[in-house]
């Protein structure tokens, strides 16, 4: 029995997700823009799973756009803020340790003209609200600054970081992908103005994601055409996928309490259950200021030995990732968090993620730390043969 120790990657689907899905795709397959009794119910089915959304984030139901995915809502907000406005006039901050989705968006406004400030980061993994402070010009537009790092797990003084950007009369954009129904995030206590999301790593489906976008706050359109969520984003809705996101978030209300509190406790557990047993484990990012079931682990003398403990232990029936899902295919570099964080090449290169989830067992997390020195002490030459004809396949 495979154990899936990997939900920062994504999440697998709620049941209860599953179930409210069903009827959109089977029987009430409507348009949602059609004016007939097919197309009001899935309309309807979609208003709900809106305003189960805005309950969520404690915002109203219009200010929830959806989109296809987390990356487009990150480039809705970036490039929807910038719009047409003169080059002069565009400087963004973000920190060196954002998600690709924002980094190579503001790579691609850079080559419009755009400024960029990438602010750095603690071995911790933290920005400090005084480097913020300080980068702010009398042209900021945009500060965007993710709510918790999917490689570290290091969770971010977003209210700090927004109220310095509000007072100094700029936009704050929050990536809160990996956060979302892990970690309370209210728009009423927060001054966010933008603050994107995904389904899939919520316990919905992949394909769906969503834009919190404040009353007030103008946006210029990426997708043009027959003028659906407020001519903001012009396409057909997922129905399905939207519903599926409502449930998620009805369910992440009612339940992040209760999970969060037995995901630290099973993370601490196993931590302390594989320092005990394994010499030289260290942990990179905040020791306490991280996501509930998030882990990211190096091991002494083996950084260079990433990639074959993974596959050992997915032969081992265990499902993990080194560093973040969207940088599988240079999984041989070493990671640009990491590095960001200070940490030279070697140690950036040899990091293990544990995420544990919802439904993630002690059973699991006990079987982990008993197999965890045994891998670890079979890394020899022996395996060498093996971990070759992996990469081969």
């Amino acid at each position: 029995m495979r154990c899936y120790f990997d939900n920062s990657a994504t999440t697998p689907l709620d049941p209860r997700v599953r179930e409210a899905m069903l009827p959109y795709l089977e029987n009430l397959f409507g348009n949602p823009s059609s004016l007939h009794a097919d197309g009001l119910v899935a309309r309807r089915g979609m208003e709900e799973a809106r305003r189960d959304v805005a309950t969520l984030l404690g915002a109203e139901p219009d200010e929830v756009i959806f989109t296809a995915s987390g990356t487009e809502a990150i480039n809705l907000a970036l490039l929807g803020v910038i719009g047409e406005t003169k080059a002069a006039d565009r400087h963004v901050i973000t920190s060196a340790i954002e998600h690709p989705a924002v980094l190579m968006t503001c790579r691609a406004m850079e080559k419009r003209g755009t400024t960029v400030t990438r602010l750095p980061v603690g071995s911790d993994g933290i920005v400090e609200p005084a480097a913020l402070a300080t980068s702010l010009r009398p042209n900021t537009r945009l500060v965007s600054i993710m709510a918790a790092n999917n490689v570290v797990g290091a969770i971010q003084p977003i209210e700090e970081l927004a109220r310095i950007t509000r007072a100094h009369g700029a936009l704050f954009h929050c990536d809160a992908v990996q956060a979302i129904g892990k970690i309370p995030l209210d728009m009423r206590s927060l001054p966010v103005d933008l603050l994107s999301l995904s389904a899939h790593k919520l316990y919905g489906p992949k394909g769906v994601g969503a834009l919190y976008v404040r009353r007030g706050v103008r946006l210029a359109p990426l997708i043009h055409g027959g003028g659906q969520e407020r001519g903001v984003r012009s396409a057909t809705e997922n129905v399905a996928g939207i519903c599926g996101l409502g449930r998620a978030a009805a369910i992440a209300r009612a339940e992040m309490a209760d999970d969060a509190a037995r995901l630290v406790g099973m993370r601490d557990r196993l931590l302390a259950g594989i320092t005990e047993a394994v010499p030289g484990v260290y942990l990179f990012g905040h020791p306490y200021r991280r996501l509930p079931g998030h882990l990211c682990l190096g091991l002494a003398g083996h950084e260079g030995e990433a990639i074959r403990l993974l596959l050992l232990f997915d032969d081992a029936g265990f499902s993990l990732s080194s560093g973040s899902a969207c940088g599988s295919s240079h999984i041989a570099e070493p990671s640009a968090v990491l590095l960001a964080m200070g940490f030279d090449p070697v140690r950036a290169r040899g990091s293990l993620r544990i995420t544990l989830g919802r439904f993630t067992t002690d059973a699991e997390v006990d079987r982990f730390i008993e197999i965890f020195p045994r891998i670890v002490g079979s890394l020899t030459a022996t395996n060498l043969q093996h971990y070759q004809q992996r990469r081969q396949q």
